[in-house]
């Protein structure tokens, strides 16, 4: 029996994509993030205090789970089976920006506490791990570019954690704040456990990230 592919989503500054159906929009750049967060998510108003990057993952991952149909923790409940491990080029260099341009000038300085806090690219596993009550392990890997076989790898090494039943993995990137990518999926310990057939996998949403 051929062996079914991983659920993903895809998504860029002018294209979304759940399991390679097109997700109908309007807007474009960050606008586009508000509008998949106000259409499909809209129960958690941390998203408008979010960098990009964050928002990217964030409406990455909730379109995700949506499609997978994973169950929603809430109240005390949590679980330590659940990490996070993502991948990206230019780390929080968006934040970054945005946060020189609050103290370029000596003579309009104002520093931001709000946009300091995303100066760190792991920010975003965070973000996904709270609404989620995840407390497993929350990892973010800087690579030049999208590597298919050296994510697998990371993210086969993740498993040996006991306590790890599934992983949320992907790349997300963001230099500046119209301009993002993200792809996104789920993948548990068997799928980790063949790597070639894992880096097979996310070599396809890497070309399909890359050509849209």
């Amino acid at each position: 029996m051929e062996r079914r592919g991983l659920d993903y989503v895809v998504l860029n500054q002018g294209y979304v994509s759940v399991n390679g159906r097109v997700i109908e929009h309007e807007a474009t750049g960050n606008a586009l993030l508000t509008e998949l967060y106000r259409n499909h998510i809209a129960d958690w108003p941390k998203f408008f205090k979010m960098d990009t990057l964050s928002k990217a993952g964030f409406v990455a991952s909730e379109l995700l789970l949506k499609e997978t149909g994973e169950r929603r923790l809430d109240g005390e409940e949590f679980t330590s089976g659940c990490a996070i491990v993502l991948f990206g080029a230019t780390a929080s260099l968006c934040a970054d920006r945005n946060y020189q341009e609050t103290i370029r000038d000596k003579d309009n300085y104002y520093p931001s506490p709000a946009l300091f806090v995303y100066t760190l690219p792991n920010i975003v596993t965070g973000e996904i791990a709270i609404r989620n009550h995840w407390r497993g392990e929350t990892s973010f890997y800087v690579l030049e570019a999208p590597d298919a076989v050296q994510m697998a790898f990371h993210l086969a090494c993740a498993f040996q954690n006991k306590t790890t039943e599934s992983i949320l993995a992907g790349w997300v990137d963001s230099s500046r704040n119209d301009d993002f990518q993200a792809f996104m999926t789920v993948i548990r310990r068997e799928d980790a456990a063949d790597t070639d057939w894992l880096a097979g996998q996310l070599k396809q949403m890497i070309n399909i990230l890359n050509n849209k």
